[in-house]
């Protein structure tokens, strides 16, 4: 099944960097912007989380609430964010099941060569658990500036 505008989100707990756990369901109430990036401190990924990590103030001021979504261990997370002070949640989905949830686990090719995995992609669910913004093939360049004026929309 694919995710479009207008679906309910799927519900999910990942545990996050510093030892806690995110819950989608739990967060009902304020909109979500969840992200998924392929690989902490990559030069892309790095790129996104930071843009997140400087507009967040931006982010907070539509009451939203903002996720990092990759298959990387909280361990790595918990580098990840020191590294780059990242001030948002990063969930640890390392068994990829949420990852497949959201339609971000494709089929991808280098050089010519066919591999599995994560799709630089958005999700922006408003407060009632409702998808009303999907971004696939991120690029990374203008990207947060979209996303937050979809929420601003909201």
């Amino acid at each position: 099944m694919t995710l479009a505008i207008g679906d309910a989100a799927p519900d999910f707990t990942l545990p996050t960097d510093g030892g806690g756990s995110v819950t989608l369901s739990a967060l009902i109430g304020s909109p979500v912007i969840l992200y998924f990036y392929p690989k902490d401190d990559t030069p892309g990924c790095t790129t996104e989380a930071c843009g997140f990590r400087d507009a967040l103030p931006d982010f907070t001021g539509t009451g939203a609430v903002v996720i990092g979504i990759s298959k990387d261990t909280v361990k790595a997370h918990d580098k990840f964010k020191a590294k780059h002070g990242l001030t948002f949640p990063l969930a640890a989905d390392t068994d990829g099941t949420v990852v497949e949830q959201y339609d971000a686990w494709v089929e991808k090719s280098l050089y010519g060569k066919k591999y599995m995995g994560i799709d630089r992609c958005t999700f922006l669910i408003d407060r009632t658990g409702i998808i009303r913004g999907i971004w696939h093939k991120v690029k990374v360049a203008g990207h947060v500036d979209a996303v937050l004026k979809a929420a601003l929309a909201l």
